[in-house]
């Protein structure tokens, strides 16, 4: 999907998603909302950005994880690791975060 309010600019902060015609990373952008920042306050701490361009971060990003591939683990790799033995093992197949 097109974004026209962002730009990927190799000569612009690395190459980093931004906010057309900013220094803006859209990473930043997303870091405040996740962190509990309203978009007036962003606005107020970035005047050239808009509502608009708020939104399109956060669409750019939807976009982005739509289109993520996801590296599944052989279900016949994972099917000895149900034994307490490799709890680290089995957590990875199948999700958990807790390692032992």
């Amino acid at each position: 999907m097109a974004h026209e309010r962002i730009e990927i600019n190799p000569k612009v902060m690395g190459g980093k998603p931004v906010i057309r015609g900013t220094r803006v990373p859209v990473e930043l952008v997303l870091r405040k909302l996740g962190a509990g920042a309203s978009p007036e306050a962003i606005i107020a701490d970035h005047p050239r950005l808009t509502p608009a361009d708020i939104h399109a971060a956060q669409a750019f990003a939807a976009d982005y994880l739509a289109d993520e591939e996801l590296i599944l683990p052989d279900a016949a790799a994972c099917a000895g690791l149900r034994t307490n033995a490799s709890r680290r093992g089995w957590s990875l197949c199948f999700g958990r975060r807790t390692m032992t």
